[in-house]
């Protein structure tokens, strides 16, 4: 029988790792809502995993334990990844719309969407350093610094790859579909 203190803990990080469940579940939904595709938002929502890639490195650099507070940074940080694959996305589809292909539309976006992608991942790393020698959000800026810090680089390069594989997907499901209605 778990008591005390390590109960206490135990039901935080449950409850934490609940909240997360019911953040991601709203993200997806008002994503799936905005794009009114599934596989699109899940593109999107592929953030989440590279941000967590880095969280969990950055504690053991630092030499930090995880705590309930690096669990709330990890709910924060997976709505402000999000925001990152939106602006590429967002581009993409735009320049799709507007005559381009689907491959210099994704190019595109990597290049002209990289300075307001890294002027948030700036401010939220900086914003979260002052966070740093406290003892008790500690956790939460090591999760908000290294999970921005993995994660924007590594969206930079996934989130365009995803995007290009689902759009180009779609795109051949279409002909396909209207060669059909030819015959």
């Amino acid at each position: 029988l778990w008591g005390g203190e390590t109960r206490l803990t135990l039901d935080i990080f449950r409850d934490m790792l609940g909240a997360l469940g019911i953040a991601l579940i709203f993200i997806y939904l008002l994503l799936v809502g905005y794009y009114s595709s599934f596989t699109l938002s899940l593109v999107a929502m592929s953030a989440i995993p590279l941000a967590l890639i880095g969280v969990f490195p950055g504690h053991w650099v630092i030499n930090e334990p995880f705590t309930s507070t690096s669990m709330i940074g990890i709910i924060a940080l997976a709505g402000i990844v999000v925001r990152n694959s939106l602006l590429i996305i967002d581009f993409v589809q735009d320049n799709v719309k507007n005559g381009l292909s689907i491959r210099d539309a994704v190019r595109d976006a990597g290049a002209v969407r990289l300075r307001p992608i890294l002027l948030t991942a700036l401010a939220i790393i900086l914003g979260s350093a002052v966070m740093l020698s406290d003892p008790v959000f500690g956790g939460l800026a090591i999760s908000l610094i290294s999970g921005t810090l993995v994660s924007t680089i590594l969206t930079l390069v996934v989130i365009p790859m995803l995007l290009y594989s689902n759009l180009n997907r779609q795109e051949k499901r279409k002909v396909r579909l209207e060669k059909r209605h030819e015959v």
